[in-house]
């Protein structure tokens, strides 16, 4: 059975959901959330347990010292082998607060299985109070192909949102050419830019880009916790909901404590 582990089998898919669910918010004003990719448990020759260990270390000294609502995993969770996936899920309990799940081009692993893990779907919308929510949003199948998201279902979810001050989108691969490592999905500029209340979109997937690009909406990537290649730390992003209906985002470096780019949306 994928629910091998004898600590893991404590929690079924709906127990796990509820645990995970726990409000850990700061101010009902504000949102504070953290985005972190490709931690690649399991990839050979690699420090996986390592890179996990230090990847909840870091945000939950994060949540203690600045606060966190949640955490937003987004993609390439393990490394091809549906075996790790308890492991991981294992791992991220050890955050004690709310996070979230995508599925990426390396997590060979079915609906079924993924709901069985998590909770719910590969594609899900998350509502945050009266003001904010997620989409979570799958760009890839169980072997690992690089897909569009599907379109209809996310604008069927925006249209339903449009009350929302704030909604993120979240999906492991970027749906355009941003990096080498993108598709290209004529339907991202057009679905996306008929929602004012999407503010932005979040990408892994290319571990060597940390940075904001421009399209319909700002899109964000944050490097890679994971993995054995990239940007030359092993970091996470950081944004913050305003007052004034702004957001404020930027890259962290854990190892030097310091914020690699900022940028106001």
């Amino acid at each position: 059975m994928l629910l091998s582990r004898r600590d893991f089998m404590q929690l079924s898919g709906a127990a796990l959901l509820a645990a995970c669910q726990r409000p850990t918010t700061q101010s009902a004003k504000t949102l504070r959330f953290a985005v972190a990719s490709d931690g690649h448990y399991g990839q050979p020759k690699t420090e996986y347990d390592l890179y996990f260990d230090n990847i909840v270390k870091n945000l939950r000294r994060e949540r203690d010292e600045k606060g966190l609502d949640f955490v937003v995993f987004n993609g390439d969770l393990f490394h091809d082998d549906v075996k790790f996936l308890p492991d991981v899920a294992a791992k991220f309990q050890g955050l004690g607060m709310t996070h979230y799940v995508t599925r990426g081009n390396h997590d060979h692993v079915t609906e079924a299985q993924w709901r069985q893990t998590w909770g719910y779907g590969l594609n899900q919308t998350v509502e945050l109070g009266k003001s904010a929510a997620l989409l979570l949003v799958d760009t890839s199948n169980e072997k690992g192909e690089y897909l569009c998201p599907d379109f209809g279902w996310i604008d069927g979810e925006l249209a339903k949102l449009t009350r929302k001050q704030h909604v993120f989108l979240f999906a492991h691969i970027p749906s355009k050419q941003w990096s080498p490592h993108g598709t290209t999905c004529a339907e991202w500029e057009t679905v996306l830019g008929k929602y004012p209340n999407l503010k932005a979109t979040f990408h892994g997937h290319d571990h060597a880009v940390e940075d904001g690009k421009k399209g319909a909406k700002p899109a964000f990537f944050d490097g890679h916790f994971g993995g054995n290649w990239g940007v030359g730390y092993r970091g996470y992003r950081i944004v913050e909901t305003r007052p004034d209906g702004s957001c404020y985002t930027y890259q962290f470096n854990p190892d030097t404590q310091t914020k690699v780019n900022e940028q106001v949306f």
